[in-house]
């Protein structure tokens, strides 16, 4: 057993971790005097606020830092069977639980990386003709063209009779027909009677701006398109929160956007780690680029773990990472194994 010093996704506490029968558990307790200390300290696994599954090979997230991705787009049908076997893992890697012997599979289990826990939006709502309805690379059953209110309405049902955490709507002026005012409004207004919030994909001059006023409540994408003046910043801290997605731009995007987020950011609004994995040759596991970008845009080190969202590592499913230190690198993170727990 070691003394352990750990963040639960608010604030840094002191626990104790061991393996006891074979079981790796971690408690929220005062440790001895006499226990030694573990070398380093522990979160649980970060979260992806925006990824792909269907367009990268997501068996290789297994073993990385992440334990939790959000799915912004993809069939329903393909994405809501990772979230239920995601979610059905019975880990003992973390807990307070019974230290009875554990079972062959669970045995199994502290041997073999895991996924980490997916959630996800499921099929991109857009207009008729809309982004990104007529891309290659959007897979078969990821889009619903919505014509009116009685469409958006069977495509949210269905949505969240698998299982859907959010609705991502898709708002790129770039690109095709955008919904209109009403339209839009009714999608929140359906979606939100299903306890589901509406995330925009927004795009082209104007859109961050217009969705929020209709009601999403998250921005797939950190604006990029225009730099938002202060009063629209603090409107958009005081309402929405954004994920970063910094490091897919590049030039004037990619300046618009890391000015945009720092703005965002010095004004108290909500900044979440998110990197579209899937759009191009992204990593698949935790994103560097992404990182020294939102370190660009004025994130220290407390505000990048808030925005990597990591999994409370008391929770019984959760992926333990151990950091050399509170202020290290983040991309220093490794799964804590019970090699590390060793005297």
């Amino acid at each position: 057993m070691f003394a352990a010093t750990f963040f639960d996704g608010e604030e840094w506490r002191d626990g104790v971790i061991g393996l006891v029968d074979g079981r790796m558990l971690l408690r929220d307790e005062p440790a001895p005097a006499a226990l030694p200390r573990l070398d380093g300290v522990i979160v649980g696994g970060f979260t992806d606020h925006h990824v792909h599954l269907q367009l990268v090979d997501h068996a290789r997230l297994a073993g990385s830092p992440l334990g939790r991705v959000v799915d912004l787009g993809a069939n329903p049908d393909v994405v809501a069977p990772l979230a239920v076997r995601a979610s059905s893992r019975d880990s003992p890697r973390a807990g307070s639980g019974a230290t009875s012997a554990p079972r062959a599979d669970v045995l199994g289990e502290l041997r073999t990386p895991h996924q980490p826990e997916v959630a996800f939006a499921g099929a991109f709502l857009t207009p008729v003709g809309g982004y990104p309805s007529d891309r290659e690379w959007a897979p078969r059953g990821s889009v619903r063209e919505i014509p009116d209110a009685d469409a958006a309405a069977t495509a949210i049902a269905e949505m969240a009779d698998a299982g859907a955490s959010c609705i991502k709507v898709a708002s790129n002026a770039h690109a095709g027909p955008v919904f209109g005012d009403d339209l839009f409004r009714a999608i929140v207004e359906l979606a939100a009677a299903r306890g589901l919030d509406v995330v925009a994909h927004a795009e082209g001059r104007g859109e961050a701006q217009r969705v929020t006023r209709l009601g999403a409540r998250r921005l797939a994408h950190a604006p990029f398109t225009e730099r938002l003046d202060d009063d629209e910043i603090a409107a958009q801290a005081a309402s929405v929160s954004w994920i970063s997605t910094l490091a897919i731009h590049s030039g004037a995007d990619l300046t618009v956007a890391v000015d945009n987020v720092r703005r965002l950011h010095a004004a108290g609004g909500t900044v979440l780690y998110g990197t579209d994995m899937g759009n191009g040759p992204t990593p698949v596991g935790l994103n560097s680029a992404e990182l020294a970008a939102l370190r660009d845009a004025g994130l220290d080190d407390a505000a990048l773990l808030r925005a990597l969202a990591p999994v409370d590592p008391r929770t019984p499913s959760a992926v333990l990472l151990l950091l050399p230190a509170r202020t290290a690198d983040l991309s220093l993170a490794h799964p804590l194994t019970a090699a590390d727990l060793k005297v």
